[in-house]
């Protein structure tokens, strides 16, 4: 009989949902705890997926030697912290991304993998999607020649969540840590991780949360607060990497846009390809450009099955039978590229690495 994987979940609010799920899903896991503040809310997805021991203490919970991993679903402030103290327990760790609010935690975090031995996962979950594996694929056999320029875009015209997520102190930022990370991410891990050389970065509180607007619905935290909100409207940025390649970003909470966007670009000496909204290749054969889409399930992100991909490869890391995707070096990386754009836009200077 294979091995399982005893797993703890710490924090139950929105995003925990996505992990237990998968969780459930994967016969080689088996969900053992879970943790909240709130006791209410980790009783009630203790109850919904049949999790056997709860507690309101991350401490005591890191106390069972039975656990072996634990996925954190906290708030961004908590994702240092419970990390360090897991991985000290001996316990492997997937981190929803970003991986903490500094570089100076990100350091403190690596220097606790380096020391337990343990793997820390950061939760970079498009890494792990169909539609990028595919590519990667292309990629890795110099299909598109070296990739030098990408574009990112994620914008939303009314999609501030409000509560933590418009708390700095809790989150660590508005939209460019929230969303802007996975498309940042994404391109950089595409382009092959390349070293920062120099961040260009601005960002504007303009708009606020928008909670005068009627007749039109988004999602909201469940610590909902229309009167906080102290995080970025948007954030852009030009990131210049050391090999000469370039990334181009724009992200937002709330904008006065006709409509939500989702773009990812990527170009190469050979050919380009678009990530989002659909996977689509533009390459040249015989002197004439060519269109290319691949017959796949999904052409976009699927949610569903990239949290599952995630899962499933966390589980096969756990049972030494894989290597991790998004080790939490590259958590680091992309720690020291947020918090570049943050300093280059509140100093309005070029930040130079």
């Amino acid at each position: 009989m294979s091995k399982t994987v005893k797993i703890a979940v710490v924090g139950a609010g929105s995003i925990s949902e996505s992990h237990l799920r998968s969780y459930k899903e994967n016969p080689q896991a088996e969900l053992y705890a879970i943790c909240d503040l709130n006791e209410e809310r980790a009783r009630a997805k203790a109850e919904k997926y049949n999790i056997p021991n709860v507690y309101t203490d991350y401490n005591e919970l890191l106390k069972d030697p039975n656990i072996d991993a634990i996925s954190v679903c906290t708030w961004n402030n908590g994702h240092a912290p419970i990390s360090i103290a897991a991985l000290n327990a001996g316990k492997h760790v997937l981190c929803e991304k970003p991986l903490c609010k500094t570089v100076e935690e990100a350091l403190a975090v690596e220097e606790a993998v380096r020391k337990s031995g343990k793997t820390l996962q950061v939760g970079f979950v498009r890494r792990y999607a169909s539609n990028t594996r595919i590519v990667k694929q292309y990629i890795d056999n110099g299909d598109f020649g070296d990739i030098y320029y990408a574009k990112a875009t994620c914008i939303r015209r009314l999609g501030n969540p409000g509560g933590w997520f418009s708390d700095i102190e809790r989150s660590g930022g508005g939209p460019l840590i929230d969303l802007g990370v996975h498309v940042i991410d994404l391109c950089w891990y595409l382009m092959g991780r390349p070293k920062v050389k120099s961040i260009s970065g601005n960002t504007y509180r303009k708009l606020g949360n928008r909670s005068n607007v009627k007749n039109l619905n988004y999602y909201k935290a469940a610590d909902y607060n229309a009167e906080h909100n102290d995080v970025e409207d948007l954030a852009n940025a030009v990131i210049r990497f050391e090999n000469g390649a370039s990334l181009l970003v724009d992200v937002s909470f709330t904008l006065h846009v006709k409509k939500d966007e989702i773009s990812v670009k990527l170009f190469g000496e050979k050919g380009g390809f678009e990530v989002e909204p659909e996977l689509s290749i533009v390459t040249e054969k015989y002197d004439t450009i060519l269109n290319v889409t691949p017959q796949i399930n999904n052409l976009s992100f699927d949610f569903v099955k990239g949290f599952q991909d995630e899962v499933d490869h966390f589980i096969g890391v756990c049972l030494g039978e894989r290597e991790t995707l998004s080790p939490v070096e590259d958590g680091v990386e992309m720690m020291k590229i947020l918090c570049g754009i943050y300093e280059s836009a509140e100093k309005g200077v070029e930040v130079r690495f």
